[in-house]
């Protein structure tokens, strides 16, 4: 059951130290905890999860500091990382943020989303996010959630088209990636109108 926020002017506000579960049929969303890193640790050690990522996490040394980075980002209320679980396969599947909360313009963004390779193709992800959604419009009112995508990860700006999200722009070279490349960063955005009156409806389909 969702734990519920303090409220702010009638409206719900999102809480770092509220500790929120999600779950449907298929994944369940915790608060990333330290009994999670095990199984984190063994879905992690694939290099290709983490091709188009900055802060990369594959290898034991480099995913302890991830990790530790991830809960210190939390109480520093920089970020809120959640756990996804495989309900299917009854395993941890991986990980998803919300970050960038500004409470006053009512907008947050989502994403360092990442899965362990034999969650992929599995709607996993999907399921992740309309749960999110479901939070972030409906419970907490937010006007907008926006998402930053690597200029080179077609995979998951292709994922983030299907399910209702919009392409605003593209900051050019915006960042150093791999053998020193410039790469651009594609933005992305969901609205409130666009998730009640359409958005919503597709994730009764997942």
């Amino acid at each position: 059951e969702l734990s519920q926020p303090n409220k702010y002017s009638g409206k719900d506000v999102f809480n770092f130290d509220v500790d929120y579960y999600f779950e449907n049929e298929k994944v369940s969303l915790s608060p990333l905890n330290e009994s999670h890193y095990e199984g984190l640790l063994d879905i992690s050690v694939d290099k290709e999860i983490w091709t188009f990522f900055t802060e990369k996490g594959e290898g034991k040394d480099k995913f302890k500091a991830y990790f530790s980075n991830a809960l210190k980002h939390r109480i520093q209320k920089l970020e809120y990382s959640f756990s996804i679980f495989d309900k299917g396969t009854n395993r941890l599947a991986g990980m998803t943020r919300l970050y960038n909360y500004d409470e006053k313009e009512r907008v947050i963004k989502m994403g360092h989303t990442w899965l362990g390779k034999e969650s992929w193709g599995k709607q996993i992800n999907k399921n992740c996010k309309f749960l999110l959604f479901e939070f972030l419009f409906e419970d907490l009112g937010l006007e907008r959630i926006g998402f930053g995508v690597h200029g080179h990860n077609v995979r998951s700006a292709s994922a983030l088209e299907n399910i209702g999200c919009s392409l605003e722009g593209r900051l050019r070279n915006y960042f150093e990636s791999k053998d020193s490349e410039r790469v651009d960063l594609l933005l992305f955005s969901l609205l409130k109108n666009e998730w009640q009156s359409k958005v919503k409806f597709m994730s009764h389909n997942k």
